[in-house]
């Protein structure tokens, strides 16, 4: 999961709008959308993940690098559950992915590619 995605999914677990989040780091909205755009590459710095993390009640490193458990709340969501994936079918299959070894995985990502449609 890229940078943008998490920092959106962080916000929007946290019930945050973008105004919000900016207003409560103190910066304009421009700066929250282009962090969050998959094609724009501005980062916050380390500084700011920090309290991107604070504000949002993540893990700043898996804010920061994906890594480990994203912990919205004091009860504990894992990063599998704080990805915004609306589709049932598709949870059950990350879920199901991720619980596989890498041979099951590699074979897994071989056959959906084969089978998606050329140019893609």
């Amino acid at each position: 999961m890229k940078l943008s995605v998490r920092i959106r999914t962080a916000r929007v677990r946290a019930g945050l709008t973008q105004t919000d989040l900016a207003k409560r780091l103190g910066i304009s909205r421009t700066a929250v959308v282009n962090w969050e755009s998959e094609a724009n590459r501005a980062r916050p710095s380390g500084e700011r993940l920090e309290e991107i993390s604070h504000l949002t009640n993540v893990a700043w490193e898996w804010l920061a690098t994906g890594r480990g458990q994203a912990r919205l709340s004091s009860d504990g969501i894992n990063a599998l559950d704080a990805e915004l994936i609306d589709d049932p079918i598709e949870r059950r299959l990350l879920k199901a992915f991720r619980e596989r070894n890498a041979h099951i995985k590699q074979a897994v990502l071989v056959l959906l590619e084969a089978s998606s449609p050329v140019g893609r």
